[in-house]
């Protein structure tokens, strides 16, 4: 017997091609690092690659009133520290958050997310601190689309590219950007790395990409502590790499924002945060007058202030609105939005 329309409608669809922000996938998952690649990375960058940072949905509803989502998911145990972390499903469109529904993390589960009239594109952002994966999703009341494309903009960095002190995934400074210049933001951020690793480098080099943003260095002051020397040479060199396999893709690099505990004290090998983030910008000053005309340099230092750290060195969701917002205008004055 034929299914009539609404029985077709909500059959389970696959979300391969619904899913956005997808640097790589291993095993039918999303992850952050290359999986035939891992064993040059350091441990603490292969392990935050796994999360599914900024891997969202996004789709066209038509006559449907409601999404559902079938999902599997890490349950916290009763000390874990995730416990506390809202469960959240947050629902996007271009003008901001329509709504979010919260539910207890399970081993698998299904979530439904009430649509609006108006037919889309959506974009509904899973919680991510219990590394779901979307295992199938469905239209309720009317067919679902994936989304158009939109240009692929990955961008590499520390934790505070990963987003932390961001109360949901929408929030980091990634997504803001991306929303507001109309890219797809693949996310590699690496909290605790992102230190110039340059099996990273050539990583970034073989992905696709339609733009390119770089924002490491503060790792570089504690967690593996670089001179300033040390910091010049890496960066030119990160961006040789990177160059090799994109010539002449747009390419901004933001130095490390403000961090008061650290900008004028030295670390373990005498160099402060302002010196690094001083060799950075003038290793990429450097390129740039050496002939690359598709590279671009955002200071960090000036675009936040202590007001907006949560922690005095993770942005709040203030902070990580007006990090976004900057660079999506740096973007748009090099004229890169136009990609």
């Amino acid at each position: 017997m034929k299914p009539t329309q609404t029985e077709s409608d909500e059959r389970w669809l696959d979300p391969g091609p619904f899913l956005r922000g997808v640097a790589w996938l291993h095993e039918g998952r999303p992850v952050r690092a290359d999986p035939a690649d891992t064993m040059r990375l350091p441990w603490d960058t292969g392990e935050r690659a796994t999360l599914p940072i900024g891997v969202r949905l996004e789709f066209t509803a038509g006559s449907a009133h409601a999404v559902e989502i079938r999902y599997r998911a890490t349950v916290p145990g009763p000390t874990d520290a995730l416990r506390d972390l809202a469960h959240g499903f947050a629902l996007w469109n271009r003008h901001g958050r329509i709504t979010e529904v919260f539910t207890e993390p399970a081993a698998e589960s299904v979530v439904r997310v009430p649509l609006p009239r108006g037919g889309g594109p959506f974009t509904l952002h899973p919680p991510e601190a219990q590394s779901p994966a979307v295992l199938g999703l469905r239209g309720i009341g009317g067919p679902l689309a994936p989304a158009p494309r939109n240009p692929r903009w990955v961008v590499h960095g520390d934790s505070i590219t990963e987003g932390w002190w961001s109360t949901r995934p929408a929030h980091g400074w990634p997504a803001v950007a991306g929303r507001a210049l109309g890219w797809d933001t693949v996310n590699l951020g690496y909290a605790g790395a992102a230190r110039g690793e340059l099996a990273t480098a050539e990583q970034l080099a073989a992905l696709p990409a339609d733009v390119l943003t770089l924002a490491f260095g503060t790792n570089c002051w504690s967690r593996v502590p670089f001179t300033a020397p040390l910091l010049y040479e890496t960066t030119r060199t990160f961006l040789d790499l990177i160059r090799q396999g994109h010539p002449r893709t747009p390419l901004l690099l933001l130095s490390p924002v403000l961090r008061p505990d650290a900008e004028r004290t030295p670390n373990r090998l005498g160099a402060t945060l302002g010196a690094l983030r001083d060799a950075m910008e003038r290793a990429t000053r450097d390129r740039i007058a050496a002939g690359d005309g598709r590279l671009v340099l955002l200071p960090g230092r000036d675009l936040l202030g202590p007001e907006h750290l949560a922690d005095g060195l993770h942005p709040d969701d203030e902070g990580h609105r007006i990090l976004g917002l900057a660079v999506a205008t740096a973007a748009r004055r090099a004229g890169f939005d136009g990609v």
